[in-house]
């Protein structure tokens, strides 16, 4: 076929999909989205570009399945299949002590010829996945339950069902959208930046060159703020999924002090030594400076936020060196990193996210990674029921032995007296804001402030910086037409930090607080 032949063919069978899959009553012999992958690449990919992100890689949860009959089920619509149910049916072929169970999952009414829907199934024990193209009866096989406490609680709750909306292609498609999210290439930074802009409404404005200021260290005192943000490689994708999740326009942070020789040091829990750990470290400003100068891949966006002269004079310099000194060289705060984000049963997951995808995706680590999830999850939601040692599966069942969903279990807030295995846990921005504690910044309603509840983005806009722009340092912002109420000290794109210095302290800060992209809107309490 010449190449004009096939552009044309291309425009008919792209014309004759739209066109046939729209009309009433009548089933389109396949769907636009069904024959993309058969189309020139110069075709197919604006259309896939238009139809799927990187969030298709989420699954949505339709429902559990626990034991019943062809009329006791659960149905749903799917993106292929219009009519679906399921049931569960035990049984004992294996011939072990608590048997097996067969899931039945009837499909119909299909969209198209050619279209599919993917599914995952979960339990605590377990994850799997499958596949359908054909209307009619499909079974998923449990041939042996892991243990009497699977089999109890598949009989109680059930086996969860997830549908990949997008379908196969479009999983694909997100899962290709996704991996240049984590690639150190000019391809990944554009690809973050699409996704921040496309999710958030972030605007990424050019800022004027110089990008890096001539900053003086006598203008910079113990307790200003250090907002970081990265746009590519490895933090990057990390950096722009949590500001997505969060409503956060910055994805890491540091913290100043200064010694009583008048020598200015960084403190930032997150600092990555030789061996790839990361760790609380404290170092003196020209070597921190020049690292993001000179070595940071990352393309780091940083500005710094001035404390307010009424704040600084209640800083107290010697208690906040005390609490950075007795944190230096622990690990970054890994087990309560996630639970500062959730504070609500459904209001803090963005579309199709929640508290059951949530457990599935811990449910395949905790196979996969049984160290990385421990040192993620494990400690903190046992410490969440007052348990030690119980594995996922252990907590899920004592939760339900309680009467208490799992996504109630997420909301408790963290407490920052809580000890873990490798002492206390503290994330970028928890650890600032402990010395800030420290410091008496939140006197006198500190013990009533737990600040391992608090994202960046609930530290920025604590209104605790300057709000005069007369008092900034003079280089502040140099040569920027657009003058900021902080000092963006390095960057391309001029940083947003929207509500910034807005909010007063007050008790149980941040504890029960929406984050819903693309507004993050909250109550007046928040």
């Amino acid at each position: 076929m010449s190449p004009s032949s096939s552009a044309l063919l291309s425009a008919f069978l792209t014309i004759y999909c739209l066109c046939t899959s729209n009309v009433q009553g009548l089933k389109a012999p396949f769907r636009a989205r069904d024959v993309l992958p058969l189309l020139p690449r110069s075709v197919s990919w604006p259309i896939l570009k238009s139809l799927h992100s990187p969030v298709d890689i989420l699954p949505s949860f339709v429902g559990s399945v626990a034991e019943g009959s062809p009329y006791n089920t659960l149905e749903w619509k799917a993106t292929c299949f219009a009519g679906n149910s399921a049931w569960m049916e035990f049984h004992n072929k294996s011939g072990s002590e608590f048997g097996g169970g067969t899931l039945h999952i009837k499909i119909r009414n299909a969209h198209s010829w050619t279209c599919m829907d993917l599914y995952v199934f979960a339990t605590p024990y377990r994850v799997t996945w499958d596949y359908y193209v054909l209307a009619r009866e499909h079974t998923l096989e449990f041939k042996e339950w892991e243990g009497k406490a699977e089999f109890e609680y598949v009989k109680r709750k059930g086996v969860s069902v997830f549908l990949m909306e997008a379908g196969m292609l479009g999983t694909f498609q997100a899962l290709w959208d996704v991996f240049p999210l984590f690639t150190n290439t000019g391809w990944g930074e554009s690809s973050n930046i699409e996704f921040l802009k496309n999710h958030m409404g972030s605007s990424f404005p050019l800022r004027p060159q110089p990008w890096v200021t001539n900053v003086s260290v006598d203008d910079i005192h113990s307790g200003d703020f250090i907002a970081i943000s990265k746009i590519r490689g490895r933090w990057g994708g990390f950096e722009t999924l949590e500001k997505w999740v969060t409503g956060t326009y910055a994805g890491h942070t540091a913290v100043c002090l200064k010694d009583s020789d008048g020598k200015l040091w960084v403190a930032e829990s997150g600092y990555e030594v030789e061996e790839g750990q990361d760790i609380i470290a404290i170092v003196p400003w020209d070597e921190w400076w020049n690292f993001e100068l000179t070595k940071d891949d990352s393309n780091p966006h940083i500005a710094l936020l001035p404390l307010h002269p009424n704040i600084r004079a209640k800083f107290n310099e010697t208690a906040a060196w005390e609490y950075a000194i007795s944190m230096s060289g622990k690990p970054y705060g890994y087990h309560n990193m996630i639970f500062s984000w959730i504070d609500t049963i459904g209001e803090n997951y963005p579309p199709p996210l929640d508290a059951n995808v949530v457990a599935s995706v811990m449910t395949v680590w905790n196979h996969i990674q049984p160290d990385y999830a421990a040192n993620i999850w494990k400690e903190a939601l046992n410490k969440r029921i007052g348990t030690q040692g119980l594995d996922l599966p252990e907590i899920l069942v004592e939760i339900e032995r309680r009467g208490l969903s799992f996504d109630e279990l997420l909301t408790i807030p963290e407490q920052d007296d809580w000890i873990y295995s490798d002492g206390k846990s503290t994330s970028c921005v928890v650890f600032i804001l402990e010395m800030y504690k420290a410091a008496g910044l939140f006197d006198p309603i500190a013990r009533s402030i737990q600040v391992t509840e608090f994202t960046i983005k609930d530290a920025y806009t604590l209104k605790l910086f300057e709000n005069n722009s007369s008092r900034l340092p003079k280089w502040c912002n140099d040569g920027d037409i657009v003058k900021l109420p902080f000092c963006q000290i390095l960057g391309k794109y001029r940083m947003e930090l929207p509500e910034y210095n807005t909010m007063n302290p007050y008790p149980h800060m941040n504890e029960r607080c929406p984050s819903l992209p693309p507004k993050y809107s909250r109550p007046k309490n928040c």
